[in-house]
């Protein structure tokens, strides 16, 4: 058997829970400020960017995540984030990847929503052409904006309907923002063929999430780690076997969780959930989907065949067709078999 960090670089894996505009690199967030330098607080520089990354708390993320936002200020910014994105997923074996993107910041800033799709459906088609990933879209309503915010981004959504969109969302803080007057639009958007993918449970308790659940129509659940807390939450989720993503340090850099070793995980993987590895916004965090599969080895006390086993939990809980589905299952055996 290859050691685990040899293991899990070449794992072929899907990424189910990774956001836009969080997966710009520190070069190309500094280059992005420095275009912008004197009208943004994002330094210029990425060795000052570890600094600016640094969060009090989960308000204080979203602040500086919608200054990176704010850098994003043309198609051609959309581009190439999209693309950089796409490559640096692929670096790390990522075959498939549902972005989570939230088309409302953009527009709102004064790119035009078709141009805007046809920034990011370019790039997905080029990103499969350079590196062999699939990317697909979940279009995100940004909860603090409220249901102005909501009611746009459906729109953008319904009107534009790029061709790899899958999946309609919500993110944003869950404190102040409850669910349920958010039904409407989901439950348009699932009539239009969308699959409904909200964030729920990650700075709230469980309630929030049966919220997703039951007033949202959720197939997966953004996070949900509060589920840990309500043993029939638990047994619902794992009975249905919906997808959990879960983005451990994430959790611990927004202050969600005190400390990795404090972490759910484990909980929710005794439960019997489908539990899926997730980088969430991994720059900002410090962090890689390969060095979360780390992270879920040491938490679950797993090694390949545990690993293998979470990487199969992504494919199963993603939007992708079954034939794709099967080739990177296959994939994955395969290269287990090969590491034994």
């Amino acid at each position: 058997m290859t050691d685990l960090p040899t293991f899990i670089a070449g794992l072929p894996k899907v990424e189910l829970h990774v956001h836009h505009v969080g997966s710009a690199s520190p070069r190309i967030v500094a280059e992005l400020a420095a275009r912008h330098e004197g009208r943004t607080p994002v330094p210029a520089d990425p060795d000052a960017l570890a600094d600016y990354f640094e969060f009090r708390d989960f308000a204080h993320f979203i602040e500086v995540y919608l200054s990176v936002v704010d850098l994003i200020r043309d198609p051609e910014d959309v581009w190439i984030l999209t693309h950089e994105v796409a490559r640096e997923l692929a670096r790390q074996q990522v075959r498939y990847a549902e972005l989570t993107i939230t088309p409302y910041s953009h527009v709102r800033r004064g790119i035009p929503a078709p141009a805007f799709c046809e920034a990011i459906e370019d790039a997905r088609q080029r990103a499969l052409a350079d590196f062999g990933i699939e990317l697909r879209w979940c279009f995100d309503i940004p909860g603090e904006a409220g249901l102005p915010a909501a009611e746009e981004t459906l729109r953008i959504a319904l009107d534009e309907r790029p061709d790899g969109l899958v999946s309609f969302g919500l993110g944003g803080p869950e404190i102040g923002v409850p669910r349920p007057q958010f039904r409407p639009y989901f439950d348009q958007a699932r009539a239009a063929g969308l699959r409904s993918v909200p964030h729920a449970g990650e700075t709230t308790g469980p309630q929030t999430v049966w919220d997703a659940l039951n007033e949202l129509g959720a197939e997966r659940i953004g996070h949900g780690i509060s589920a840990a807390q309500d043993p029939q939450l638990l047994a619902y989720l794992a009975e249905r076997q919906i997808g959990m993503e879960i983005c451990p340090t994430s959790n611990v850099r927004t202050r969600a969780v005190a400390t990795l070793d404090e972490h759910p995980l484990p909980r929710l993987v005794e439960a019997g959930l489908l539990v899926t590895i997730n980088s969430d916004d991994p720059p900002m965090f410090g962090t890689t989907l390969n060095d979360e599969y780390a992270v879920a080895a040491r938490l679950l006390g797993v090694g390949a065949e545990g690993l293998a086993g979470l990487a199969r939990n992504a494919v199963t809980a993603s939007f992708l067709d079954i034939t794709g589905q099967q080739r990177i299952l296959t994939e994955i055996d395969a290269y287990l078999a090969s590491a034994g």
